[in-house]
């Protein structure tokens, strides 16, 4: 009786031989020790070159073998890499020549096989030179550099003085040093909107807000000008050459500053600025001293004078303090280098700045403001960015001075003007000025009413 076997179930039944022979027991062998090799010098790569300033201070305190092979290698960064990649592409090439070895010896080579081959060639072992050589042990050296560099400090440290790596990596250092001295040096050309875009991606993730801020100042530093950040005229101390002695020892001891502008008949006419260190070799001597013969000279600044530029006039003028004009020639404020400082820096608080807030928070949406906060203090508080709301301004300099520019008159009491999703209400004014004003966020489907 003759039987006939069924046909078989699987779709590539046949493509694989029976059994592995001491060839295919070798492959193996030698591919998981590759494959090893290559996640070793991934992590390599990833652990050297991410080692933090606190980590690099603690190999410089470590004297032990381990520490010596990983800061011998660290004085020669470009060696470093170079040996890396030389090694790790070597590596991924056997790892590619023998899988295709390996798949020869255990698949038939009948046109049946061929898509299975080419799938595994292409993509499984694509797939787990990438995960286990590349990204896992990237991943993990990241977050252990100073161990996995002090794991792999000798063998790499050998591996640079082994040929032909070595060769090889002087070749490689040698012509890319060459490439760099015959062609410029391209200059990295990244806008101020495009780091402020990173610094927020980056806000998130921050574990030191202070530092986050610090970096903000720095960015926007350069767009900052003189008019956003200077004391308006209105709250300068200042005093009249016309005025006694003891009438000048009063207004200083009043406001506390330790320099105050002088001038003669109006605040526009400007003589010089009266320095109250110099006063005290004077104290306690004749009360009808001339004490104008103790005023220095003026530092004058135009509004729109950048406030980094303002920064360097102070260093080599070696002042710290500069009269603000405006196109007329009249005073418009003053700015002071702690004002140019705490853009960067924060608020600066000496023992006679007053502590009382600036601006009271009513609750998470309401705030309420003095007329005089300037613009840019305004923006900190309420945490926004005035690119995001559209603003736009001729002149102004603090927040009154903003709706009464854009209301075109001096706006009563509950009247308001709105800002984006802000609604800007004055809670109090006169024929003068606007001196109170609160400030709501609303939501996007709430209308100001």
């Amino acid at each position: 009786m003759n039987i006939t076997e069924p046909p078989s179930m699987m779709p590539f039944d046949g493509a694989v031989k029976a059994g592995f022979g001491t060839v295919e027991t070798v492959l193996l062998l030698i591919l998981v020790v590759l494959l090893t090799l290559s996640a070793l010098i991934s992590g390599s790569e990833a652990a050297f070159f991410s080692l933090s300033p606190n980590d690099k201070e603690e190999l410089k305190n470590d004297s032990s073998k381990k520490a010596t092979f990983v800061k011998d290698l660290l004085k020669k960064p470009k060696d470093l890499l170079a040996t890396i990649l030389i090694t790790n592409n070597f590596v991924n090439v056997g790892i590619v020549i023998l899988s295709s070895a390996f798949l020869s010896k255990i698949l038939d080579q009948s046109e049946s096989s061929q898509a299975l081959n080419f799938f595994i060639e292409v993509v499984i072992i694509t797939l787990t030179l990438l995960l286990l050589g590349e990204v896992i042990p990237k991943i993990y050296a990241t977050k252990n550099a100073l161990r996995f560099s002090q794991m792999m400090g000798r063998p790499l440290h050998t591996l640079d003085r082994l040929p032909p790596v070595s060769w090889m990596r002087s070749g490689l250092v040698s012509g890319s040093s060459f490439i760099q001295r015959k062609v410029k040096k391209g200059k990295v050309d990244i806008s101020s909107d495009e780091l402020e875009q990173a610094l927020a991606l980056t806000k998130e993730v921050s574990e030191n807000d202070e530092e986050h801020k610090i970096l903000e100042g720095i960015v926007k530093f350069g767009n900052t000008e003189v008019r956003q950040i200077m004391k308006p005229r209105l709250d300068i101390h200042a005093i009249e050459t016309s005025q006694t002695f003891k009438e000048v020892l009063d207004i200083i001891l009043e406001c506390g500053h330790s320099r105050i502008p002088v001038y003669a008949d109006n605040f526009d006419k400007i003589s010089g600025v009266l320095f109250i260190k110099d006063l005290l070799p004077i104290l306690g001597t004749d009360k009808n001293y001339d004490w104008k013969s103790l005023i220095r000279k003026p530092f004058f600044v135009p509004e729109n004078k950048k406030i980094d530029d303002l920064l360097k006039e102070f260093q080599e003028k070696k002042v710290h303090i500069a009269l603000v004009v405006d196109e007329y020639g009249g005073t418009s404020g003053l700015i002071t280098l702690e004002d140019v400082l705490e853009e960067i820096v924060g608020d600066i608080t000496d023992e006679f700045d007053d502590d009382e807030i600036a601006y009271t928070k009513i609750d998470e949406n309401t705030y309420l403001f003095e007329g005089k906060t300037t613009i840019i203090d305004f923006f900190k508080v309420m945490e926004i960015n005035e690119k995001d709301i559209n603003f736009e301004t001729k002149n102004a300099e603090t927040l009154g001075g903003y709706i009464l520019e854009k209301a075109g008159k001096i706006l009563k009491n509950n009247e308001f003007i709105e800002l984006g999703n802000l609604k800007l209400i004055v809670e109090s004014s006169d024929k003068r000025r606007i001196k109170m004003i609160k400030a709501v966020k609303l939501k996007k489907d709430e209308k100001a009413d």
